[in-house]
């Protein structure tokens, strides 16, 4: 086989397997993938809470998208007496107690996501 052929055949094969990746690389970038949770996922919205008896800044680790940060404040708004905002810029949760909540149990909702408390 002539050489030129081979490696027209060669790259024509490497341009089909990158154009495939790249494709299925989109929606992940765009926070759309199933890395976490993907697909359509409701926030969960911060209560208002009538008492703030003290605030909390939990710095963490492991957020790649606005999906991640999305997970992470649903879990730690469906803890009662808690209201949070989570930055992904930031990679941090912004959490107000309602009442006296052990930080064991915030740190362990974020942990059990995956993702990772910083000191």
């Amino acid at each position: 086989m002539n050489p030129v052929i081979s490696n027209i055949i060669i790259i024509a094969i490497l341009l089909i397997i990158v154009f495939f990746a790249v494709k299925g690389s989109i929606p992940h970038f765009k926070g759309e993938g199933s890395c976490c949770g993907g697909g359509s996922q409701k926030a969960v919205k911060p209560k208002k809470l009538s008492n703030v008896i003290s605030t909390k800044v939990i710095n963490i680790e492991g957020m790649t998208c606005e999906k991640c940060a999305m997970r992470v404040q649903n879990a730690l708004n469906s803890i009662d007496g808690v209201s949070a905002k989570v930055s992904l810029r930031g990679k941090k949760a912004t959490v107000k107690l309602g009442k006296d909540i052990p930080d064991t149990v915030l740190n362990k909702a974020i942990t059990d996501l995956g993702y990772e408390i910083l000191s």
